[in-house]
């Protein structure tokens, strides 16, 4: 069933040195400045903030209003099934492969083709590129992808939209210097030669866990990828495209010197991989294809995909189809199938749009937003809640995945991300299912789901005392350093914001003095950055990283004097805007400049206010002006615009807009700083009294 998602609110049918509390500034008063401000310009000033359409007086009546309102919209998207899901925009990359994918398989009509188009065309930059996220530079790769769909949706390359995107392709060195995965994609339709890609061997599937570089060394989504690459690079298959590409390219070379002793190395391993691709052991070769199909279909997911991503739901379809399956075969016609439920049909202006959802994430949005309802006084028992459990708990993974090669003795319980990723549940979405159940009561029937995953979490904890996402210990760093994985990350070692999560929910289940907890927040204290503020791993950045450490510390028992809290609460005061809100761009992944600076959106702000709230900031005109950059913004029907995007998929490469982050993050902040005693009185009730 196809998704109608098309509201802008996140609608489903849409030791470093301690610090001095100071007051708020802007962002051109804070210490490290960012490309605009080198032209006497601020990041907030370049990319100003959203009107206000509904007037702000800073007094606590209207605080309440908004939330009521922004309570309500939440309360109205909710699924008949309990659940909630937000659309997940990511770029034009998604469609075009959509587009390539269809055309190698011959699986393409005009159909699908048409509204795609328009899709990719509508979402083109003003200097003839496209950008991996709202606002952000073009990017090299994604508009040579969006350029060779829209070729084979009959855009002629003399067109003024395709020129402009061909001088900015070649203007920054063509085609040769793309990213391995969007060559790979050329070399399907012999755009690019086979022998000039990084080598990938099927073999590796034969590699036992202990082996360096074996499929385990990797994060299960580059595992999933990687895998059926490796059928389709030994294989290298080409498949007429009906026109050439030989305007993209610039003659330049692809692939420039590796430095460093590692990178060397690293490429002398990949010419000895290619020399093999050449002359392979025929009985091996064939023994690996075997084992890596059924390693692919052993994976396959209850809706058709692999993972519930975009990357190896492609590359599986097609390694597959190569070996041999047709596509009448139950496992690619489920998967051909399952693409339908990632699909989002919109009517615009300009006429039909279709565009794709890299990954659905129902319950990670279900779970955030029972949370913002409770938080917003929303009863335990109220049906809203009492529905959502009901789902989450049928959403319980009890079976063994990828994960447990680490972690052979860990029974399973946990939740995964998607509606159908059994294989792959994640300890950040535990962590807040744990949270989100806690607020409906508890029931006596979830309980025994509730422990298992406690045990679960407990479980995964990595070595060194911190939460990743999927796997335990999953930080071999030299993976990153194979020539093949030039985009994104390859690994999945602990992150602070997930670290943080597990922290958090430990301690509401009343670990906060358990020896993991201790672990987790020691591992916390490590990872503080010089300038007072946490890396966000899975969301847009420092802020993200910030607003999630801040509240566990504090649950773990860290005193909210504490240095390390001192640290967090004085960068942010010195990260918000002149307009009262927060932002980040996703530059700062690249930019330390950029760190905390950005246009001010609802969710990030939402997070920054969250990490206020439990720190108990001095600076209670912060706090207003915070709330009050809420309430102006906020839209009449109780949702608030975010076209930026504050969810991260790969730091620097893959970008992500939850559309319901711009919702559920408001409500709760506004509804634990409106219904907490202590902030109460913190909050004007005066409206004519200053800021």
């Amino acid at each position: 069933m196809g998704s109608t998602l098309s509201t802008s609110d996140g609608s489903p049918t849409d030791s470093p040195a301690s610090g001095t509390l100071t007051g708020a500034r802007g962002p051109a008063e804070t210490e490290g400045r960012s490309p605009a401000e080198t032209e006497g310009r601020s990041p907030a000033e370049t990319r100003g903030g959203s009107p206000a359409e509904t007037g702000g007086d800073g007094s606590r009546h209207t605080a309440e209003a908004a939330l009521d309102r922004a309570r309500d919209l939440l309360l109205s998207r909710q699924q008949p099934g309990g659940w909630w899901q937000g659309e997940l925009e990511t770029n034009v990359t998604m469609e075009a492969e959509d587009l390539l994918l269809r055309e190698f398989l011959g699986i393409r009509t005009e159909v699908e083709t048409a509204p795609t188009a328009r899709w990719i065309r509508s979402k083109q930059g003003a200097d003839g590129a496209w950008a991996t996220f709202y606002g952000g530079p073009g990017d090299l790769s994604t508009t040579i992808e969006a350029y060779a769909a829209l070729r084979l949706a009959g855009d002629p390359p003399d067109a003024e939209h395709m020129c402009r995107a061909r001088e900015f392709v070649l203007a920054r060195g063509g085609i040769e210097r793309s990213r391995v995965f969007t060559r790979l994609w050329l070399a399907l339709f012999g755009e690019w030669p086979w022998h000039r890609l990084p080598a990938i061997p099927p073999e590796v599937v034969l590699l036992p866990s202990w082996f360096p570089l074996n499929v385990h060394d990797f994060a299960c989504w580059a595992r999933q990828t990687i895998v059926p690459l490796s059928i389709v690079r030994s294989l290298r298959p080409v498949r007429p495209l009906g026109f050439s590409l030989g305007e993209l390219r610039t003659g330049l070379p692809a692939e420039s010197a590796a430095p460093g002793s590692k990178g060397r190395w690293m490429h002398r391993l990949d010419a000895a991989l290619r020399g093999y691709e050449r002359h392979p052991v025929g009985p091996v070769r064939r023994n690996a294809l075997r084992r890596a199909a059924e390693w692919i279909v052993a994976r396959q997911e209850a809706d058709g995909s692999w993972g519930g991503i975009q990357p190896p739901w492609v590359y599986s379809l097609i390694a597959l189809h190569l070996l041999g399956y047709p596509l009448s075969h139950p496992v690619l016609r489920s998967g051909l199938a399952g693409l339908e439920r990632f699909t989002v049909r919109e009517e615009t202006t300009d006429g039909p749009v279709r565009r794709l959802e890299a990954c659905q994430s129902p319950v990670w949005d279900t779970a955030l937003a029972m949370v913002a309802l409770a938080d917003a006084g929303v009863p335990a028992d109220h049906p809203a809640l009492t529905t959502a459990a009901e789902w989450l708990l049928a959403e319980e993974i009890r079976v063994p995945g990828d994960w447990s090669v680490r972690r052979p003795r860990v029974a399973p319980g946990g939740w995964a991300f998607e509606f159908d990723n059994d294989g792959y549940p994640d300890t950040d979405d535990t962590a807040e299912v744990l949270l989100a159940l806690r607020r409906t009561g508890a029931p006596p029937a979830l309980r025994p789901a509730m422990e298992r995953g406690v045990r679960w979490l407990c479980g995964m904890q990595s070595a060194d005392g911190g939460w990743a996402a999927f796997d335990a210990d999953n930080t071999r760093a030299i993976a990153r350093d194979l020539p093949f994985c030039d985009f994104g990350e390859v690994i999945d070692p602990p992150s602070a914001d997930v670290t943080a999560h597990v922290v958090e929910a430990l301690c509401a289940e009343g670990l906060a003095g358990s020896i993991p907890v201790r672990r987790g927040v020691s591992w916390l204290l490590r990872q503080q950055e010089a300038d007072g503020s946490w890396f966000g791993r899975w969301g847009a950045n420092h802020v993200y990283g910030t607003g999630a450490v801040v509240p566990a510390l504090i649950a773990a028992g860290v005193r909210r004097d504490d240095p390390a809290v001192t640290r967090a609460v004085c960068w942010l005061h010195r990260r918000q805007n002149s307009d009262g809100g927060w932002g980040e761009d996703m530059r700062s992944y690249r930019d330390p400049a950029w760190r905390g600076q950005g246009d001010s959106t609802a969710s990030q702000t939402g997070w920054a206010l969250l990490a206020l709230h439990a720190a108990r900031s001095d600076d209670s005109a912060s706090i207003r002006r915070g709330v009050d950059w809420l309430v102006r913004t906020q839209r009449s029907d109780g949702g608030w615009d975010e076209p930026q995007y504050t969810g991260t998929g790969f730091p620097g490469d893959f970008y992500i807009n939850y559309h319901l982050y711009r919702l559920v993050f408001p409500v709760s902040a506004l509804g634990r700083l409106l219904r907490d005693p202590d902030d109460f009185a913190r909050l004007r009730t005066d409206p004519g009294e200053p800021s």
